[in-house]
């Protein structure tokens, strides 16, 4: 039997494919043969969950969620199904899965192929994500999927990454937000409003965050609402990774 681990590091990501109570950090039951685990942001959560998903059976690990545009074409909403993820080399997906999947999507969705960067820091500024796709080849990024693959490769299980963008190249979460920010991407009130009131974080900055994030949310439920949280089936050889 498959059984499906998809690794969210956001809260607002997880609720995409599930409605039920999503704990932090421990694996929930998605259906017969899906299980979520909320990581947090970062490789370290996002490689401990992975890990975790297979010490308990998993066949095949995704990582589901959001990403950052390092090619200016890109917007919010646009769903990126890499063909590799660049984490100091460039590891593959299962390109068959992935490509069953694509097939599966309504033609409104954006679909981007390409490369998925891997990227150890929050990147704040559009140099900084100019700098990386110009070193990496890469259209978009995000914290956890090089982790991810990592322990698909190792456990040599197959792997796809889901991800939508949410901020374009020209707009970044500003650093003075970090500090106010969960593991899980809740936000502290009172340091979000110490940090709006000391006008470190400008409230037009997180009208647009809001924007991006409900664009990319709608996009990953449609991906569920259209393959399912299984993501389709798995491909029958477990070494095509």
């Amino acid at each position: 039997m498959y059984v499906t681990g998809l690794v969210t590091a956001l809260r607002a990501e997880a609720s995409c494919v599930t409605s039920t109570h999503i704990p932090f950090n421990e694996k929930v039951q998605v259906n017969d043969d899906t299980v979520l685990w909320l990581s947090g942001m970062g490789a370290q959560a996002a490689r401990a969950a992975a890990e975790g998903l297979c010490q308990q059976g998993v066949t095949a690990l995704v990582s589901f969620g959001v990403a950052g545009a390092l090619d200016s074409k890109l917007k919010p909403g646009d769903l990126v199904l890499p063909d590799a993820i660049h984490a100091g080399e460039q590891l593959p997906v299962t390109v068959a899965w992935r490509n069953r999947l694509q097939n599966l999507l309504p033609a409104d969705i954006a679909v981007v192929n390409g490369i998925l960067a891997n990227s150890t820091v929050p990147l704040t500024s559009a140099k900084a994500k100019l700098d990386l796709a110009q070193a990496t080849g890469a259209c978009a990024v995000d914290m956890e999927s090089g982790a991810i693959v990592e322990v698909a490769v190792t456990a040599g299980i197959p792997f796809i990454a889901v991800r939508v963008i949410i901020d374009p190249v020209q707009f970044s979460p500003p650093e003075a937000l970090l500090g106010a920010v969960y593991p899980d991407g809740g936000v502290n009130p009172m340091r979000l409003l110490a940090l709006l009131l000391k006008r470190s974080v400008h409230l037009s900055t997180l009208m647009q965050m809001g924007i991006g994030m409900r664009a990319a949310r709608k996009t990953l439920s449609r991906v569920i609402q259209s393959a399912g949280a299984g993501l389709d089936s798995q491909p029958t050889d477990r070494r095509e990774v």
